[in-house]
Formats: structure tokens, C-alpha cells, sequence
């Protein structure tokens, strides 16, 4: 189903009407707070079906602000990969760190120590590694 007829579907049959965006972000809130409550609880098949009532209610709070689906995907996943162009170069002597292609800065590598502690840095910030 296409992601603005599914919307649109969801508005026809929504349990409240409201034209708020506060109204809508609070619905939606309240959805997520069930869902995490019901995790808490270890109620996973709960707190699946309080992520779906959630989803319908961002749908809606998405709808009430004027947001476009279609585009807010195309935006999150445009950010998504400007963030992970982070890639640490491990060299023979020294680490450097590339932020979208520039460099941001690097430090001396003294031995295989190093090289460990150089790699957990770059699985914890999402770095790709690339060695030489």
C-alpha cells in the first residue's frame, strides 16, 4: 500500500479528531509510553501492539503538522548517511579521522595496543575503518 494512501486511510478511521499538533504529539506520546511500560513488564507482544497504535498516531500527528511521509524518509535517510561518513584511517604510525571527507584529526599509534584501542573508538562513533 502506498504510504500516503495508508496515511489517509488511517486519518478516515482515527479514534479522536483533533486539528492540534500538541493534541496529536501527546496521543502519540502516550503510545510510546505504553509500549515501553509493556517492555518493561516484559510484555513484548504488548508493547509490539502499543508500537503499532504508535505508528498510526504519528501518522496522524505527521498528518495534523503537514508532513509530507515521502519526504520526511527522503530527509531521514539523507541525514542517516551524512552521519556515517566518519571513517578512522589506521595507518603504519598514526590514526586520522575523516568527517565527510575532511580530515579532523588523528593521533600517534605506538603498537598493537593502540591499533585495539583505535579500533573500539571507531565501533563506538560508528567509524568505518579502513587500514593501510
Amino acid at each position: 500500500m502506498d504510504i500516503r494512501k495508508a496515511i489517509e486511510s488511517i486519518w478516515e478511521n482515527r479514534k479522536y479528531t483533533t486539528n492540534d499538533p500538541k493534541t496529536a504529539i501527546s496521543h502519540l506520546n502516550e503510545e510510546i509510553a505504553e509500549s515501553l511500560k509493556a517492555l518493561m513488564k516484559g510484555d513484548v507482544d504488548k508493547a509490539k501492539r502499543e508500537l503499532q497504535d504508535a505508528m498510526s498516531c504519528l501518522f496522524i500527528a505527521m498528518k495534523v503538522m503537514d508532513v509530507d511521509p515521502i519526504e520526511a524518509v527522503n530527509n531521514q535517510v539523507e541525514q542517516m548517511q551524512k552521519r556515517n561518513e566518519k571513517i578512522m584511517i589506521l595507518k603504519n604510525d598514526k590514526v586520522e579521522i575523516y568527517v565527510n571527507g575532511i580530515l579532523k584529526g588523528g593521533w600517534s599509534i605506538w603498537g598493537k595496543e593502540d591499533i585495539k584501542e583505535a579500533e573500539k573508538l571507531a565501533k563506538e562513533f560508528g567509524c568505518e575503518i579502513q587500514y593501510e
